[in-house]
């Protein structure tokens, strides 16, 4: 069971970060500082890494335990508890233990999510005390995809992902798709194929038909993400998430979900997973 503050032993135990979707996305232009301006609808799904945290007296904050290869100065999950730690003046430390679920590149904000519930974890842990508009600010100069994950809400998103308005999709079941292809989201947006002038919609219009994510032509040229797509599009509607490789396609069901996940060739993993429009964060900090 979670602890609600007071840890024991320093040990606060297994605190998760979904994954998302973006059921679109969509450019519609730059900043002058080179910012692009982003409408999207965010969804989250059942994946989900886990994070536990140890207090350190020492103020040395750390990484340790993963599963993955983030070199500690550019763990975003690092970089958000520090963060945290000079705004709020902390004195102690964490060892952060990161069992990674949610591939990287893929798309589906696993860094993101991960720094977002590290802002939300320390902040209680730490008895920081701040409220979770704060904390969306905090998450924004880490990238544009952690606010909506400390709000925790399915989402319609504009800006550079500072405007969110809560929404309710449908809680479908999709197959997600990951061909094994890392996408750098920088080398994405820097693409001279990319699309930046999409004309603005309004939420009342969002229709998943009629909208597209601007970055899929640009992902398909990676003959691994092109033979994943037209593997999934003989099932379902297909599209791409975020910047990044993975594919998903709506379901009208868990058992045609994992039917479909069934077949998935070898060489790609594979997610039967269902949508929400709640994080499962939420209900352990004090924003539920």
């Amino acid at each position: 069971m979670l602890n609600t503050g007071q840890s024991v032993d320093g040990v606060v135990e297994k605190w998760p970060a979904p994954a998302k979707l973006n059921l679109f996305l969509h450019v519609t232009g730059c900043r002058q500082d080179g910012y692009h301006l982003l409408q999207s609808a965010i969804q989250f799904v059942n994946i989900c890494d886990e994070l536990s945290f140890s207090v350190r007296s020492d103020g040395v904050i750390r990484c340790v335990n993963t599963n993955h290869s983030i070199a500690g100065e550019t763990d975003l999950t690092v970089r958000a508890a520090r963060l945290l730690q000079h705004e709020c003046s902390i004195q102690d430390g964490v060892d952060i233990h990161l069992k990674k679920v949610i591939p990287a590149g893929a798309g589906l904000g696993g860094g993101s999510s991960d720094a977002a519930t590290a802002l939300l974890a320390l902040n209680r842990i730490w008895g920081c005390n701040l409220d979770r508009n704060d904390l969306e600010v905090l998450g924004a100069g880490l990238g544009a995809d952690v606010p909506v994950f400390v709000r925790g809400e399915a989402s319609w998103v504009e800006g550079i992902g500072e405007w969110l308005q809560a929404m309710d999709f449908p809680e479908v079941w999709y197959v997600i798709v990951y061909p094994g292809v890392h996408l750098d989201t920088r080398q994405m947006f820097a693409d001279p194929g990319l699309d930046r002038n999409c004309p603005p919609i309004h939420l009342s219009d969002f229709a998943l038909q009629q909208t597209q994510n601007v970055f899929e032509p640009i992902a398909r040229q990676h003959a691994a993400v092109e033979r994943a797509w037209q593997w999934l599009s003989q099932h379902s509607q297909v599209r791409l998430t975020g910047s990044g490789s993975c594919l998903f396609a709506p379901c009208e069901s868990k058992h045609q979900a994992g039917e479909i996940a069934a077949v998935c060739p070898a060489d790609f993993t594979v997610f039967a997973a269902k949508g929400m429009n709640r994080s499962p964060v939420c209900s352990l900090s004090q924003y539920n």
